[in-house]
Parts: structure tokens; sequence; C-alpha cells
């Protein structure tokens, strides 16, 4: 028996006082917290082995629906491309994916620096980052390139 539907069971909640709209132009420097639910926590104990996790998360608040043609980042001045070749929460699936760094360990939860989610978004997993991960200088589009300079 085969199914293509997939069941996403969600380890915890995102919780931070910063406002939606500003959640992306302080990405790099937002502290959140994450609150990981009962069932989880003893799970978390040996992240403090580690400087930087995954972490994965549902985003929900879709701006518009996917197309497989989209502007990059909603900025209309650059060209459309495929929507899996952009960064973005209006994809297939809206799973985002940010490396963090891990400030903080308690019991039911954990405090990270640079996760741009919304408060009370749902985590669906946190995986260690180590020196496996890194890609020294990886290749972008250029359309990316100018997007941070």
């Amino acid at each position: 028996m085969t199914s293509s539907n997939i069941l996403i069971e969600p380890i915890g909640v995102v919780s931070t006082n910063t406002p939606d709209n500003l959640i992306g132009q302080n990405r790099k420097v937002l502290i959140s917290d994450i609150e990981i639910y009962p069932r989880y926590q003893k799970a978390i104990e040996e992240l403090n082995l580690y400087s930087h996790v995954f972490v994965l998360f549902w985003m929900e608040r879709k701006t518009q629906e996917y197309t497989l043609m989209q502007h990059p980042r909603g900025t209309t001045t650059l060209k459309t491309t495929e929507v899996l070749a952009a960064r973005g929460r209006n994809h297939p699936n809206p799973i985002g994916l940010m490396v963090c760094e891990l400030l903080k360990i308690a019991r039911a939860g954990l405090r990270v620096r640079r996760l741009d989610a919304y408060n009370k978004t749902k985590i669906i997993d946190i995986k260690p980052y180590d020196d496996y991960d890194v890609v020294a200088d990886p290749k972008i589009p250029d359309w990316l390139r100018s997007l941070r300079i």
C-alpha cells in the first residue's frame, strides 16, 4: 500500500516578541526561544555539545500560493525563477530551514540566534550542525548576490 500523504508532528513552537513585519530585517541578530513539547524534552540535553543547530519549521503563514515561476523573495525587479531555485515561504511544502547559534538550553527548550520564524511557528525538527555541513564558497546565482551587496 502506498500513500502520498506525509504526517509531520511538531516537536515545539517558537516564542519571540519581535513583530512579524520585523522578522526578516532582524533575522541576523534575532533571538528566539523554542519551547520543546514535553514528549521531546529529554531529546535536547546533549545539544549543549554543539554551538549551532539546524532548525526546521513549518512556514504556515504563506504570503501567496506558490507558482512554478516567481520573483525571488517577491522582488519584482528581479526576473522570475523556478520556485525550487529560490528561497522563501511560497514553496509546495513551506518548510523553513535555518542554521541558528545555540545560546542556551533549558529543560523545556532552547534559546537561539538567527531564527527567522514568526511567533508561534511550529518547529518540526532540530538537528546538530557540524563541520561536515560547511560549504566554504558555494555557487549562488547573480540575483542572490545582488541582494547581499
